[in-house]
């Protein structure tokens, strides 16, 4: 073997592991840029779904704007009225309060004039006071005065009562008993004629004149009964006891006189008397 075949030998082999390397750098440079096309369009898809998602976001910030503005515009409004509002309400409670201290300075001035005249008032009851205890002592002499003149006075009714009879002339002494009738008897001043009556009967003669009892009613003490005289009837109504019950007969007319001075049920009993010239 010659001295350049080793040399070939060498350059060849050179040659080949150039090529080899060259090839594994293709290689590797057609994996590589494989791998960039692959990484290129992953990341152009990814870029891709971003800005779609960036475009959302931009139409939803967008929307939120609005919103937003929106939402400022009625509360600029809400504030506004609101301010209106609180500026009326200020002003009645202003009002209000006004008029609250105008009624409370009306009300402690008409409570200081009340206090004032209740004063005055009190002095002049105290005034008063002291005069109606004065007159009070008057007043229980004149009631003890009063109450005296007053017995006196319905004795002395009491008495008219008996003396005066229910035609208004006056009348004699007047028996309540048959005692009291025997004295009048012995007096001899007029005639006296007993009699009684009873409901229902027929009518008793006395002396000139009949009697009828017609109505008695013992629990009050009061009798109805008819005269009859010169040939007319008088009804004497509703006549108490004791009293002196009058009329006029004879052709004179003299004045005669009952006087019932026993009520019983159905039944009275009393006397008729006459002048001394009547028959």
């Amino acid at each position: 073997m010659s001295e350049t075949e080793p040399v070939v030998v060498a350059e060849r082999s050179v040659s080949a592991g150039f090529i080899t390397t060259i090839a594994v750098a293709a290689i590797v440079a057609v994996i590589v840029g494989i791998g960039g096309l692959v990484w290129c369009y992953g990341l152009q898809n990814h870029i891709a779904a971003t800005d779609q998602k960036l475009a959302d976001a931009d139409k939803k910030n967008a929307q939120l704007n609005d919103q937003l503005e929106a939402t400022r515009a009625r509360l600029s409004a809400t504030t506004e009225t609101l301010s209106q509002n609180v500026g009326a309400t200020q002003k009645q409670i202003d009002v209000r309060t006004a008029t609250i201290i105008a009624a409370q300075r009306q009300q402690d001035a008409a409570t200081a004039k009340l206090a004032q005249e209740q004063q005055t008032a009190e002095k002049q009851i105290g005034a008063v006071s002291s005069d109606v205890a004065s007159v009070k002592t008057d007043v229980g002499g004149v009631k003890t005065d009063v109450a005296t003149t007053r017995s006196d006075l319905e004795n002395t009714k009491s008495q008219l009562q008996r003396v005066v009879g229910d035609a208004g002339v006056m009348s004699g002494l007047i028996a309540t008993n048959h005692s009291e009738l025997e004295e009048l008897r012995h007096r001899g001043d007029r005639n006296y004629v007993e009699f009684s009556l009873q409901r229902g009967a027929q009518p008793t003669l006395l002396s000139s004149v009949k009697l009828q009892l017609k109505k008695v009613d013992d629990k009050h003490s009061r009798y109805t009964l008819t005269v009859s005289a010169d040939d007319r009837n008088i009804e004497k109504k509703d006549k108490n006891l004791d009293e002196p019950v009058q009329f006029y007969t004879g052709k004179t007319p003299v004045l005669y006189e009952l006087v019932v001075n026993n009520i019983e049920k159905n039944k009275v009993s009393g006397y008729l008397s006459t002048p001394k010239s009547a028959q």
